[in-house]
């Protein structure tokens, strides 16, 4: 290589090492006696040579320096280009390429951030799709030169972090898709770290609809900096989708924190993800995921409220009626607002900065402002009645980092053996009717028993239900009524718009439940719609959850197909226990399931190429797996599921 100057040869040394991942500093250069212009220099890795500094040194500044030998000189022809006299590649320490714009001699070089990673044995794909999507966010820029960490670190004991790495390390040698990400200050000390395991990577594909990024252990100051990505299963039950351990709150630690979760889901954001109300987490989630509709999670708000009011004990009791009737019976905007103007000027909080922010972020956290969205029973009305809170019996204020690790697996083992019985149960028992409702019989095969249970409840309770018109409009063909409902000696405003067969009730049940409320239905009965419009049956909360095809508008498919599902599944159960019972019986077992499922590729995907494997692992469960190139292959992932020896069970 040759370069017109030796400013030229240096800034092609810093763009290697950029790659590469370490920092650089000039080392040296030499002028010519005569014409003193330069004729030599040499550049170098920033921990070349050796620390010099005196014992009796008063507060002695950290050195990098460790006696690294990498380095590049550079000499001067007569013709006046530059050449490469040497060059020494090796270096003595870890290069960080995912770090390289924290080193001094890159900060002004573009920005790019992504994390260490490991994943499938390697780290080059994740590292160039963070980067790639990193240069993408515009305002990262600026946040990553005003909040450089200058010593901002993860706070753990002493030994917590190799007791992290070697057990991630372990996992990863368990299961090849489990996957980590380091985040490394300038000092290469341990900032942030993520990780999530294979299954939920899995659940992200199925239920990633909706996404939870619980904060509340790092807010509430507990002794383990955790974070938590929960996601709901098809079951009501809380899937775990990643875990964090973060420095701090600031922007750039939620931008690489979703960035690196974004990442190890594929490159994919949830439809919705709710948060805690804070400024830091708007912004890195309007940056990350721009097209994720993002909400605060009611709790949050709620919890809030009495600390800001401490200050107005005498008001406090109604402040909260006045306050809970303009946020959850606001039927328009405009009545929300009318409320809301109202309840600040008599309590004289207008003026308050936290309230200021609930106003200013109303579309975030008000139900009035939700439609056409659900936050499948993800957000509630307290901390307590949230499928979050799963987790606090796994974590309380003096739990450590260690102590978490080792429970950790636990946790993982715990939510997957309830999620085998509740699949199990599902194949095994046939809920029971309570009434002759067309509503109830539509969805008997459809829904899991968790839900048909709470959508049962809806079902009867719509005879306690007394509606009334209030009006109609027959250009739109909307019509709107308002619902006594003597249960709860409540009333609701529900909208009917019979040509494009939308329903929407003011309790916002299917917003924050997914499933039709009592108030819809005996609108549909009154107007003589006897079943449920396909777009209020989510396939999430179904029995073909897993399915790769979607189900909207073939609910009566989904019954039979569920039939069939159950069948198949009873009688692979007594072929499992009949093959198993010797090494002759299991070859034919398992030659007539290769077989069948050869056979079935060919009939289910007639046209496209299916290669269908049958492995054989060292656990003991047997799950059907969909393959990258879509065919399905037997795997047997016992372990991972946490079945704990039982009969194995048949996943779609």
């Amino acid at each position: 290589m040759e370069f017109d100057s030796h400013d030229e040869a240096y800034s092609s040394y810093k763009e290697y090492a950029r790659s590469v991942g370490f920092g650089t500093a000039k080392l040296s250069s030499r002028r010519s006696r005569a014409s003193k212009e330069f004729i030599d220099a040499k550049f170098s890795c920033i921990r070349y040579g050796s620390k010099q500094q005196s014992d009796d040194a008063i507060n002695p500044r950290p050195s990098p320096k460790i006696g690294c030998k990498a380095s590049m000189h550079v000499k001067r022809r007569q013709d006046g280009k530059w050449y490469i006299h040497s060059f020494v590649k090796e270096h003595n320490h870890e290069l960080l390429p995912a770090q390289a714009h924290f080193f001094r001699s890159h900060k002004n070089s573009a920005t790019a951030t992504y994390p260490l990673e490991k994943k499938n044995g390697g780290s080059g794909s994740g590292s160039s799709k963070l980067f790639g999507a990193y240069q993408n966010l515009d305002c990262l820029d600026g946040y990553m030169r005003s909040q450089h960490d200058k010593g901002r670190r993860l706070v753990l004991e002493s030994g917590d972090a190799q007791v992290l790495l070697e057990t991630f390390t372990r996992m990863q040698e368990e299961n090849p898709k489990f996957y980590y990400a380091v985040d490394l200050n300038e000092q290469h000390q341990l900032r942030n770290l993520f990780w999530v395991d294979a299954k939920g990577m899995e659940d992200f594909n199925n239920f990633g609809d909706v996404v939870c990024l619980d904060t509340t252990y790092f807010t509430n100051k507990y002794r383990i900096p955790l974070v938590l990505f929960v996601g709901s299963n098809h079951h009501v039950q809380p899937t775990l989708l990643g875990c964090g351990l973060i420095a701090d709150e600031t922007v750039y630690t939620f931008v690489w924190l979703l960035q690196t979760w974004s990442v190890a889901m594929g490159d994919r954001g949830p439809r919705v993800m709710l948060t805690d109300q804070s400024n830091e987490i708007k912004t890195a989630v309007a940056a990350v995921f721009p097209r994720t509709q993002h909400c605060f999670c009611l709790y949050y708000i709620l919890e809030k409220v009495p600390r800001q009011l401490e200050y107005f004990s005498l008001w406090n009791d109604a402040f909260t009626v006045k306050f809970h009737k303009c946020v959850f019976k606001s039927w328009t905007e405009e009545q929300f607002e009318k409320r809301w103007w109202k309840l600040v000027d008599k309590f004289h909080v207008r003026e308050v900065e936290w309230f200021q922010s609930l106003y200013e972020d109303r579309r975030l956290w008000v139900p009035t402002f939700f439609r056409d969205v659900t936050f499948a029973s993800l957000s509630a009305y307290s901390r307590a009645e949230s499928l979050n809170s799963k987790f606090d019996k796994y974590v309380q204020g003096d739990t450590s980092v260690n102590e978490f690790v080792e429970q950790y697996k636990a946790i993982l083992e715990d939510m997957y053996e309830e999620e085998a019985k509740a699949d199990f149960d599902a194949w095994h028992e046939v809920p029971e009717l309570k009434s002759p409702s067309p509503f109830e019989k539509q969805v008997h095969l459809i829904y899991t028993h968790e839900i048909f249970t709470k959508f049962q409840l809806e079902v009867l309770g719509a005879a306690a239900c007394h509606l009334k018109k209030e009006s109609e409009d027959e250009r739109t063909t909307t019509t709107v009524y308002a619902v006594k409902d003597f249960e709860d000696d409540q009333n609701y405003v529900v909208e009917w718009n019979v040509k494009g067969s939308e329903i929407c009730c003011s309790c916002r049940s299917f917003e924050f439940k997914g499933y039709l409320c009592r108030h819809g239905i005996v609108v549909l009965q009154m107007s003589g719609v006897f079943s449920i419009p396909s777009k209020y049956v989510l396939q999430r909360w179904t029995n073909a959850a897993r399915s790769r095809k979607p189900v909207s508008g073939k609910l009566d498919e989904v019954q039979e197909r569920v039939r069939r599902f159950n069948d198949l599944c009873r009688r692979a159960i007594i072929l499992g226990e009949e093959g198993s019972l010797s090494q002759e019986s299991y070859n034919i077992a398992l030659s007539a399931i290769r077989e069948g499922l050869k056979q079935c590729g060919s009939v289910n995907h007639s046209g496209e190429e299916e290669n269908v494997s049958v492995e054989r692992e060292s656990e003991p469960q047997l799950d059907i797996v969909i393959s990258s190139n879509k065919a399905p292959r037997l795997s047997e992932t016992g372990k991972e599921k946490g079945t704990k020896g039982k009969v194995g069970f048949l996943v779609i």
